[in-house]
């Protein structure tokens, strides 16, 4: 073999390396940018009974409630027939919900007074509920609030959803942190007893009010976050790159208005 046969099996060679690395290249950045270009998706619930709701939207979160946590959204059932009409596209479920949540205290139209609920006996891990407003009853009552939204709302098969915590001041909360995110872990462990996935929906400001500082040890401290705030889809994207809620969490989702509708940015 000569030398310049030598060279140009070389040089071809090297070409084709390079060709190779550049089509991995391409495979590996696929998936990333599909999700980015696939389009937003809608959250709907009870203000939106009646309207003609979005069309072509990538996924779909159907509020449970009315509003407060010991209610019912009316439209329950033909929002979430709209809803698996999602295309897909992103990294987010096609169908999630999400309901309200709250922790009114002994104020409420109902407070638990025990660890049972549903016919069972709940391990509290923050003792034995007596009927006080403290963090053992707050924990039942997330509990029991999430037990009712997967059992008779009208939601089948709940264990297969995303359940998304709906975190707002405009709801009733206690003044304590710690209560209030007994009552938050009360409902992610009734979800994750029944196999389903938890989320956290809420604004800094917002979650810094109710919840506090989220230690490592508290279940809602991985979870996975969507923040409200944006203007548009463009700051949508942006705010994909906000801290999350807690330490141990991360910001896969995040909602703008439009219109009037919500709308959904996949940072995932």
């Amino acid at each position: 073999m000569s030398s310049l046969s030598y060279a140009r099996r070389s040089s071809r060679f090297r070409l084709l390396l390079a060709v190779l690395a550049v089509a991995v290249l391409m495979l590996v950045a696929a998936p990333a940018e599909a999700a980015s270009t696939a389009g937003p998706g809608n959250d709907v619930s009870w203000p939106q009974c009646g309207k003609r709701l979005p069309k072509a939207q990538t996924f779909a979160i159907v509020g449970v409630n009315n509003g407060l946590a010991n209610t019912t959204n009316p439209c329950l059932a033909a929002e979430l027939s709209w809803a698996v009409t999602s295309k897909g596209g992103t990294g987010q479920p096609l169908v999630a919900l999400y309901v309200n949540t709250a922790n009114p205290g002994t104020a409420g139209s109902w407070w638990p007074s025990s660890n049972s609920y549903g016919g069972t006996t709940v391990a509290n891990p923050y003792g034995t509920c007596t009927g006080s407003a403290g963090a053992a009853c707050s924990y039942m009552y997330g509990y029991a609030k999430a037990y009712d939204d997967a059992n008779i709302r009208g939601v089948s098969n709940p264990g297969s959803y995303l359940w998304w915590l709906d975190v707002e001041t405009s709801n009733s909360w206690s003044t304590d942190t710690t209560a209030n995110r007994a009552d938050l872990e009360g409902m992610t462990a009734y979800f994750s007893g029944i196999g389903a996935r938890t989320g956290i929906y809420s604004t800094s400001a917002q979650w810094t009010q109710i919840a506090g500082a989220v230690p490592t040890t508290s279940s809602l401290y991985a979870l996975p976050n969507w923040l409200a705030g944006a203007s548009s889809l463009s700051s949508a994207k942006t705010k994909c790159s906000d801290a999350p809620l807690t330490g141990g969490g991360k910001v896969t989702l995040t909602q703008y208005i439009s219109g009037s509708f919500d709308y959904d940015n996949s940072c995932i």
